[in-house]
């Protein structure tokens, strides 16, 4: 049986050595990067990035990063690049080409094609001297002293290095767009920033019949099979004119109760909150939320600017969109 301290030795000199290869790459962040960033900057079509092996792994996960924060981007597997997916690289396009070595096969095969289509070439090799780094426009350097493998075969350190350099090209240019979190939520709208960013109070609200209210003129218990038929836990209480007058929620009735009122003979207007905080239907649902939560309330109602009541959420609808 392994002495469980041999894994975590194993474990921190990995990490260790990782760190270091990163470190290493706060020099490289030269004029050839700051190149590279200007080429993706003025790209007119889309980022193309490829490599094979765990450098595709790479590749797959930085075209991911560029395509989430504003620069449209996929991958294309170099050796179906060779059989027909060449197709989907444009002279428009930038090409991202990845190997640690600088002279995988699959990639400098379709070298000279790209060249012909006068596509911009930026390289991530882990060595200057290799053909894939003197064709491209822009080389940046990903090379490390060694690997975590103690076998110096699996990429490791070398693939950690190319994707935080991955990382650095997709934060310079999202900071040099003005790249905002809004702009995020658009790539992310079934995520829960995209949620919290992009949902508004209209898009979940009750509306129409399914909103709780009531006339100020009716007896309490009117306002309770409201509030127990629409299930929201308040009711919005109008005046003749539909504008909104008041509220009552299930915290109103226990106080109701403790004061002995008679449900079938008190007015709604006698026992209502006169001032209740309200919301706009056009507010981020994430506002409401926070309306909530800052005044312990678990419902809102929504009205125009006239006061007319166009809408009614609680806490569960926010729970239930995904807000919270």
């Amino acid at each position: 049986m392994v002495d469980s301290l041999k894994f975590i030795e194993s474990a921190k000199r990995a990490i260790e050595i990782e760190r270091d290869s990163i470190s290493l790459l706060i020099d490289r962040i030269d004029e050839r990067f700051s190149k590279a960033c200007q080429i993706l900057l003025n790209c007119k079509g889309r980022v193309v990035v490829t490599g094979m092996g765990k450098s595709g792994h790479i590749g797959k996960k930085i075209a991911a990063t560029l395509a989430s924060t504003g620069t449209p981007s996929f991958f294309v597997h170099p050796g179906e690049a060779s059989h027909g997916d060449l197709g989907m690289i444009t002279s428009n396009d930038v090409v991202i080409a990845i190997s640690n070595s600088g002279n995988t096969s699959e990639v400098v095969t379709i070298l000279p094609l790209i060249k012909r289509m006068e596509a911009p070439l930026i390289s991530m090799t882990g060595s200057s001297t290799s053909l894939l780094a003197q064709e491209a426009d822009s080389n940046l350097d990903v090379s490390v002293e060694t690997e975590a493998c103690p076998l110096g075969l699996a990429p490791t350190s070398s693939t950690t290095a190319t994707l935080v350099m991955g990382d650095a090209l997709a934060i310079a240019l999202l900071e040099a767009r003005g790249f905002s979190a809004e702009d995020f939520a658009f790539s992310h709208p079934g995520g829960s920033l995209g949620r919290r960013l992009l949902l508004k109070v209209s898009d979940i609200m009750h509306s129409g019949e399914r909103i709780p209210s009531v006339n100020h003129n009716v007896l309490l218990s009117d306002a309770l099979l409201e509030i127990s038929e629409k299930g929201l836990g308040m009711t919005a209480i109008t005046d003749d004119n539909g504008k909104l007058c008041g509220l009552f929620t299930d915290g109103d009735l226990r106080r109701s109760l403790d004061n002995t009122l008679d449900i079938h003979s008190t007015r709604i207007d006698k026992v209502m909150t006169t001032h209740c905080r309200t919301i706009k239907a056009d507010i981020l649902a994430a506002e409401a939320l926070a309306i909530m939560e800052d005044n312990k309330i678990n419902g809102l109602i929504v009205t125009d600017k006239e006061q007319n009541v166009v809408g009614a959420l609680n806490m569960h609808d926010l729970l239930k969109a995904g807000v919270i």
